[in-house]
């Protein structure tokens, strides 16, 4: 491994809020494109760090790409219930990809949960089009969870995220 996984400091929040939003912007996640409310969610990178923990990873002194990782209880859960970790997200910048950087910041926040007293289970959320992140997932050992599956936004028919966990 060429880079580190390690805790996002403040003076990198504004990059890797540009990783996670080009992310989603690059690869079609949003469903409103520049227009789109999440956008501004996933570039604030302080408000994530303020209530979860950001993890980076960083080579040469900059960032490749991000995830949050949210302990059992933690108040950016979407789906965690008592005794889960949630993991939410997690961004790969496009010139990191392919170098193992999504699975090794997926596995920091596995590592993680393993030390939180009482949880039993790491969840996550992910949007169909997902493809390559599914197969990661499933390659570590993640299960769909389809009974999980959930709308962020109800009064949009067309829009279910996919749930998947990995028992500790």
């Amino acid at each position: 491994m060429d880079f580190v996984i390690r805790q996002a400091t403040a003076d990198e929040y504004g990059t890797l809020g540009e990783i996670t939003a080009h992310a989603y912007l690059r690869d079609g996640l949003l469903d409103f494109g520049e227009g789109d409310a999440y956008l501004g969610e996933l570039r604030n990178v302080a408000k994530r760090a303020a209530a979860a923990e950001v993890l980076v990873a960083a080579a040469d002194g900059r960032g490749l790409g991000g995830v949050t990782f949210v302990p059992s209880g933690g108040p950016m859960a979407d789906i965690a219930r008592p005794g889960e970790a949630e993991i939410r997200m997690l961004a790969v910048a496009p010139e990191a990809r392919g170098r193992g950087v999504g699975e090794a910041l997926v596995r920091a926040c596995v590592d993680r949960a393993r030390s939180v007293e009482g949880c039993a289970r790491v969840v996550l959320s992910t949007q169909r089009t997902m493809r390559t992140a599914h197969r990661l997932y499933e390659r570590m050992g993640f299960a769909r969870t389809p009974e999980r599956d959930w709308n962020p936004l109800p009064e949009l028919d067309d829009i279910t995220l996919l749930t998947y966990e990995l028992t500790l």
